[in-house]
């Protein structure tokens, strides 16, 4: 089988989650998130994130999590700011801005979110006596951990919350790959830290061990009115819901997600001294499960029909910057083949 570590969703399903999924296969339940596996996994959640008040939706998706949430916290004539390599701006097709809420951006760097310069820009946007003929910003987005695999600390998004609660925006945060960002060496942001200092997050499933679904937290509780049928409208909702709601519930059951999390970036630590050690110049410093290095285009040429990786675009005339990626499936054999491959 050829090798791959193409992503961080192109296993099957974790394990455990498949084991419970199994055993509750013969059970009738009730739908669209009300059978007994969603609500228990709802209380873990809220436990986990310190936020016994949370109102907590499972979507199906990450893209359709972004663009039914951003449409439903944006006023008609509003937009939502990102950084340039932000997901909703890059890799959705348009998902938010064909719901007629446009994507606002803002220079990225190391894929993050300057506070800097988010406030200079709101400060002079609603300075600006021409406002009423923009796209007011209404919400901020970032994701944790980042397209780029890199974090944002603690003081970083405080600094960021602290300017849209100035101007009345809401913040976001994408977390797809949130499991890998909370277990990265040097990492000081927690889910209740999380819970605390955004408007609304999400909790990724389908890149952290599940076969789909994400799990949508309003921590204060504060969901738009009428959200359940706004999920429903943008094709979100799952009938079945118990297929996410087994799969969060044992995400959360004995601390597997972090388990998972940590698991990742052990193997990650693993991969970026092969990577090294094969002479492969990284692009920016990850401390997540994504690795980003620089090489050689005929290198490049040569090594995809042995073993999978994304090629992210070209870094200069002769290369391109190359991605590699660690999950709960990767294991020790696998990396010992890549090295066996590369060296």
């Amino acid at each position: 089988m050829k090798l791959s570590f193409a992503s961080d969703y192109n296993n099957g399903v974790h394990p455990a989650l498949l084991k419970l999924l199994t055993e509750t296969n013969g059970s009738q339940s009730e739908s669209y998130g009300f059978d007994e596996w969603s609500e228990s996994a709802r209380a873990k959640i809220r436990e986990a994130c310190q936020a016994p008040d949370a109102y907590i939706s499972f979507l199906t998706g990450g893209t359709q999590t972004n663009s039914t949430l951003l449409s439903a916290i944006l006023k008609p004539y509003q937009g939502a700011i990102c950084p340039t390599t932000g997901h909703i701006a890059v890799h959705e097709a348009g998902a938010v801005e064909i719901t007629g809420h446009k994507v606002i951006t803002l220079p990225a760097h190391d894929a993050k979110l300057d506070a800097g310069e988010l406030e200079r820009y709101l400060s002079d946007f609603f300075a600006d006596p021409e406002s009423e003929h923009c796209v007011w910003p209404g919400a901020v987005y970032i994701s944790f951990p980042t397209e780029y695999g890199t974090i944002y600390s603690a003081a970083e998004i405080s600094r960021i919350f602290e300017i849209c609660r100035h101007y009345g925006l809401k913040l976001y945060i994408d977390g797809a790959r949130l499991g890998y960002g909370l277990a990265a060496k040097g990492n000081d942001v927690t889910l209740p830290f999380l819970a605390a200092h955004c408007d609304c997050f999400y909790i990724g499933g389908t890149k952290v061990g599940a076969l789909c679904g994400e799990a949508l937290v309003f921590p204060k509780g504060d969901q738009p009115e009428h959200f359940f049928s706004m999920v429903k409208q943008r094709g979100a909702l799952l009938a079945k819901s118990r297929l996410a709601g087994v799969q969060f519930d044992a995400l959360f059951t004995d601390g597997l997600y972090f388990q998972i999390g940590a698991h990742a970036i052990e193997m990650a630590a693993e991969l970026k001294e092969i990577l090294s050690e094969a002479g492969f110049r990284f692009y920016n410093f990850s401390p997540t499960n994504q690795q980003f290095v620089i090489i050689p285009d005929k290198r490049v040429r040569e090594l995809l029909p042995k073993v999978e990786f994304s090629v992210w675009g070209k870094y200069d005339e002769q290369s391109s910057i190359c991605r590699f990626v660690t999950s709960w499936a990767t294991t020790t054999e696998e990396l010992s083949r890549l090295r066996g491959i590369l060296l």
